[in-house]
């Protein structure tokens, strides 16, 4: 019989965030996929768990799936995790979800950390409807993307990272209109943990007046007066 394919959330900030079923299905996998091998490796120390570890990012993701779908067709149980969060949320995995949908695969998710839905949460922005974005288009489809989301109703949830933050909000300003509400939040679950609610100028303000460090959540709703 074929194997199982886990995909472990694993802590956005604070390491009491791992569950106790992630702990468990870590030590008993064969091996474990990892984004980054040396950030995981601290995590996994901290939980004794001691498995081998096998790089999975980005950049490799191509050519080594089609080894670990013939690995869990032999039988192995692997589990992917990246360096925070759920896998194939804005990090790698969804590629390999897709390869093991193709090959009927048994995939499991576990319930987890997200940076998301905390900030979603927090924003006092209207969640009961909301478009995840992820990350915007770094250069080419850029603008068209802001003005198909401009025209949302619902509320936009984005990621973004401290050094583009202060030209996003700026092109949130012109793309959504002066009245847009938005939520920023940031260190999601960390000690310095913060989140900033007001008009799109009050973040822009608050934006430039310090230097922003940890990958941000953005709330966005330009309906919401």
């Amino acid at each position: 019989m074929s194997g199982i394919l886990y995909f472990v959330p694993t802590p956005v900030g604070n390491l009491e965030d791992m569950t106790f079923r992630a702990i468990k299905v870590l030590k008993e996998v064969d091996y474990i996929l990892c984004e980054d091998t040396r950030t995981s490796g601290v995590l996994l120390k901290h939980y004794e768990i001691s498995k081998p570890l096998k790089s999975y990012h980005l950049h490799n993701e191509h050519h080594t799936t089609e080894k670990i779908i013939t690995d869990l067709q032999s039988g192995q149980n692997v589990a992917i995790i990246t360096d925070a969060g759920t896998p194939g949320i804005s990090d790698p995995g969804y590629l390999l979800a897709k390869a093991g949908s193709d090959s009927n695969i048994e995939m499991i998710c576990l319930p987890g950390a997200t940076a998301l839905i905390p900030a979603l949460v927090v924003s006092g922005l209207p969640n009961n409807e909301f478009l995840f974005a992820g990350f915007l288009p770094p250069k080419k489809g850029r603008q068209t993307k802001l003005k198909q989301l401009a025209e949302e109703k619902k509320t936009i949830v984005l990621y973004e990272s401290p050094h583009k933050i202060n030209t996003t909000l700026e092109q949130i300003k012109e793309f959504f209109g002066e009245e847009t509400r938005a939520s920023l939040s940031r260190e999601i679950s960390k000690k310095f943990e913060e989140t900033k609610r007001g008009t799109i100028d009050e973040l822009i303000e608050f934006s430039k007046s310090k230097t922003l460090k940890g990958e941000i959540v953005l709330i966005v709703n330009n309906c919401v007066k």
